[in-house]
């Protein structure tokens, strides 16, 4: 049996003629081909079986699966690991078993043809993803590339960008880039045209904004105001000493236990790329204002969870850091959570009450770790003077597991 008998090769809107003699090989050679209708069309007729992708995806890598150990290649657009559908392939295939090659994707050519570093760009997909998803990403000067749903989304980019305070934001939209259908369109976001888009595109974007555009991406802090709430909020220079303490890192996984309005689940996420979170709350209201603080503040991915932790936590995958807001006094729940805490995960809890209080110092000498006294006072204007006005102090405790 070949070793590496599923190829991913990526294409272009050149097709065949820029692909390699070796990759042009695996093609005439494959006993299999897959791949959507556009990328079939490109490859004369041979003796290969031909699949096309079915819905849901899966049920394709159960086709894949029963042709196990033929000359099997996938047809995908431009870098199958970028977004692309060679990301799913290895979920489910064995690093051994796949080849996989790369054609210029659609980031790299927006940026030979914007003249942008591809270093120095944040790049996102919106296809099948929320509108939303842009939020996380909108910073002043920011430089954005967007993998398109489809012809609708540069108008609902350039909506969603004059909705945040990105009016004045610099667009361009490529068309079928690196084919002979390549068109470009440029205009700022204020006043885009309205006009039919082709499918197949991608859009760049120089983000600029006023003095009131929102910032999610890379400002740790935002505001009380940005979230919906009932009071049930961690205080913005609470929340970002207690961030400090979580120390959020691309990928990792946060439970926000006792969640509340789920403010720290949403800056854990916009504080690292690719950052997840689970937010778990007891109250059913709550958990529907966490939905809807996830979605109006660019993190759509957001998990919110009802139920009671730690019970509700058992079928979750273990985190890399644990957050405990509300519930720390519920019998079971350090114990369930520093059993479940990945190695070198953190623990951060916080305590308003002298009983909670005294329970984190318990935990401390049990875990180790550290307790910090928390004393926040802001200014607030009282007629033609200002005072000062104590927020609750906290007692901090965090903990590594080593």
């Amino acid at each position: 049996m070949n070793t590496h008998w599923l190829t991913v090769i990526g294409l272009g809107e050149d097709g065949l003629d820029a692909l390699s003699p070796s990759s042009r090989v695996l093609i005439e050679n494959a006993e299999v081909l897959l791949g959507g209708k556009r990328h079939l069309a490109m490859i004369p007729e041979g003796g290969a079986e031909r699949l096309t992708w079915r819905v849901p995806l899966l049920d394709t890598m159960a086709d894949i699966e029963a042709r196990r150990g033929k000359r099997f290649v996938v047809l995908a657009t431009g870098d199958p690991m970028h977004y692309g559908v060679a990301v799913t392939l290895a979920h489910h295939f064995a690093a051994e078993e796949m080849l996989v090659l790369p054609t210029a994707g659609a980031l790299s050519l927006a940026c030979a043809r914007m003249r942008w570093p591809v270093s120095e760009v944040e790049c996102l997909t919106l296809h099948g993803r929320p509108i939303e998803t842009l939020r996380a990403y909108l910073a002043p000067e920011n430089r954005l590339v967007i993998l398109s749903h489809d012809g609708s989304t540069p108008d609902a980019v350039a909506a969603e960008l004059k909705a945040a305070g990105y009016g004045a934001s610099e667009m361009s939209v490529f068309e079928h880039m690196g084919g002979d259908l390549e068109r470009r369109i440029d205009g700022q976001a204020d006043s885009w045209p309205n006009q039919e888009i082709a499918d197949l595109n991608s859009i760049a974007v120089c983000c600029n904004g006023g003095s009131r555009a929102r910032r999610y991406f890379g400002a740790l802090g935002l505001r009380d105001r940005a979230f919906e709430n009932d009071g049930q909020l961690t205080k913005r220079e609470i929340r970002m000493l207690t961030l400090g303490s979580l120390v959020p890192a691309p990928g990792a996984l946060l439970w926000d236990i006792g969640a509340g309005s789920g403010s720290v689940a949403v800056e854990w996420m916009l504080s690292a790329r690719g950052a997840e979170a689970v937010a778990i709350e007891r109250n059913e209201e709550r958990v529907a204002c966490i939905a809807r603080n996830a979605l109006a503040l660019g993190v759509p991915t957001l998990k919110p969870l009802h139920g009671d932790a730690p019970e509700a936590t058992e079928l979750l995958p273990a985190p890399n850091a644990i957050f405990i807001g509300g519930g720390f006094g519920v019998p079971g729940m350090v114990e369930t959570c520093w059993a479940r805490l990945k190695p070198g995960g953190r623990m951060v809890a916080n305590a308003v009450t002298p009983e909670s209080e005294a329970l984190l110092t318990r935990w401390r000498d049990e875990l180790g770790g550290n307790l910090v006294r928390i004393n926040i006072s802001r200014a607030k204007g009282v007629g033609h003077s200002t005072i000062w006005r104590p927020l609750s102090p906290i007692t901090q405790w965090a903990v590594i597991k080593d």
